[in-house]
């Protein structure tokens, strides 16, 4: 049995998938109840908050791995570090971390990592770099106005694929070989916010307006859903990345033992949302 927190999430979701399909029984845990509708045998939903650690306990006893990922809130006060001692006290012996690529760049602080490194579990630690999911933030406007408007619209980065992340994930969970081993997770090629736009464009088969945001006003939106520390690295990455940040990833690939999906991969999977 594997336990997967996050599991509603767009990394969640597509790795509890993954794993059933895999034939593993899986515990899917949410801050909140079970999504309606789930027939899935494999899959059990438990609703527990990583700023409570005691209250993930229930669900792990058996549990022969786990998969970490932390809710935003969390850089507000959460201590990992008891969540990995609640775990540990179970006797589950892997965990499996989403981090960022930002820790290895030194943009984002080191401190949940070392929490997981020290924790005395066997662990993979996943960074991935700008996730292709952040285009969801264009859906409405692109729905209802047809047009887009993003900062830096010529700044290029690799943006990943959740699937991606959560294929890698699952094999760090279910396949030996992956014990302390860090992976830093891209798309195949860097793309820029204005080749996105024409991307989505090209597969709606719809005309999309776009216009480019000054920082501030990316600021002003980002805020809106993100913490005021995590939002100022995120700007400084998407218009002012470093060779590492722009570069292509090639762990991904090797895991995967496949090229990563493009962004259009993506947004043809996910059609529905822009339409």
């Amino acid at each position: 049995m594997i336990v997967i927190t996050g599991a509603t999430g767009n990394v969640g979701r597509p790795l509890v998938q993954t794993l059933s399909a895999a034939g593993e029984d899986v515990v899917a845990v949410s801050r909140h109840a079970a999504p309606s509708g789930n027939t899935d045998p494999n899959v059990s939903h438990f609703a527990a908050d990583l700023n409570s650690p005691e209250s993930l306990a229930p669900v792990l006893d058996g549990a022969k791995a786990i998969f970490l990922l932390t809710p935003p809130d969390f850089l507000a006060g959460g201590n990992l570090h008891e969540v990995l001692e609640v775990v540990r006290g179970a006797g589950v012996p892997r965990v499996v971390f989403l981090s960022s690529q930002g820790v290895g760049t030194q943009r984002h602080p080191s401190v949940f990592e070392d929490a997981v490194t020290g924790s005395g579990l066997e662990w993979t630690i996943l960074r991935p770099g700008n996730f292709a999911s952040n285009a969801y933030a264009w859906a409405d406007s692109i729905r209802t106005q047809r047009a887009m408007a993003a900062p830096f619209a010529d700044v290029a980065l690799p943006v990943v694929d959740p699937q991606d992340i959560a294929e890698v994930a699952a094999a760090a969970l279910l396949e030996s070989g992956h014990a302390n081993a860090v992976y830093t997770l891209t798309g195949p090629a860097a793309i820029t916010p204005r080749r996105q736009a024409e991307i989505i464009q090209e597969v709606i088969g719809t005309p999309i307006a776009f216009t480019e945001l000054t920082r501030d006003q990316a600021r002003a939106g980002i805020l809106t859903h993100m913490p005021e520390p995590v939002v100022e690295t995120t700007l400084s990455i998407l218009g002012s990345p470093t060779p590492a940040e722009q570069a292509v990833s090639p762990d991904a690939e090797k895991v995967l033992r496949r090229p990563p999906h493009t962004f259009d991969d993506w947004v043809t999977r996910n059609l529905q949302a822009f339409r």
